[in-house]
């Protein structure tokens, strides 16, 4: 099945897939079977044995699946063997912490550059890259053509800064502006997110529990 009819659900299940079969890697799992995997996900063996059949087939009849040969195929399928140079726009608390802290490298992804339009953070390090001034973007992406952009800017210059950047051959956000980013190319991906999304999930399931214990006791 080709990738661009295979649903958005089962593309978002793969990261987590992967995630869970590094785990058993490093725990020493040889081989798993579905049966297993859905126990430890939280799914079923028939769901996980659809989602890998989208992609060809990885397991073997008795046997079930080989642990680091799947998490390798799905890495590929994520392309995390390859490494899309990537720039960050902000840096701010925000993108100084996931300049510092997220392993792009392992994520398919190289930062190469990071933009700020603040003169006092131009010229300050993050790791090993040195922070430049938004001048000099469009010299910076004409040079070293990076493919993705992290956006952690006011949402207000979300819209206007990311058509600058699709015009300088980005065709990926990583959109951290608390706006929908959402452009009209077809060929240009985002990714919005919404940390206080996750947050005020977690709100509701903790209020609805101490509702529900608190309705009981009555």
């Amino acid at each position: 099945m080709s990738k661009n009819v295979i649903s958005n659900s089962v593309i978002r299940r793969l990261p987590r897939y992967y995630r869970f079969l590094g785990d058993l890697e490093s725990n020493g799992y040889v081989r798993i079977s579905s049966r297993e995997l859905a126990e430890k996900m939280g799914l079923t063996a028939s769901q996980i044995r659809q989602d890998f059949n989208c992609f060809g087939e990885f397991g073997q009849q008795g046997y079930g699946y080989n642990v680091t040969g799947l998490k390798g195929e799905i890495g590929k399928i994520l392309g995390l063997d390859k490494k899309t140079p990537m720039i960050l726009l902000g840096a701010g608390n925000l993108g100084r912490a996931l300049a510092a802290h997220i392993d792009f490298r392992n994520r398919g992804f190289d930062l190469i550059g990071i933009f700020d339009a603040n003169h006092n953070i131009v010229g300050s390090k993050i790791g090993e890259l040195t922070v430049m001034d938004v001048s000099e973007i469009e010299s910076f992406c004409t040079v070293n053509k990076p493919i993705a952009a992290i956006l952690c800017i006011p949402r207000e210059e979300a819209e206007k800064e990311a058509e600058k950047l699709i015009s300088y051959g980005i065709r990926a956000f990583w959109n951290f502006t608390h706006f929908d980013l959402r452009v009209g190319h077809k060929d240009v991906s985002v990714e919005n997110v919404h940390l206080g999304d996750s947050l005020t999930t977690l709100s509701y399931a903790v209020n609805t529990a101490v509702y529900n214990d608190s309705s009981e006791d009555e």
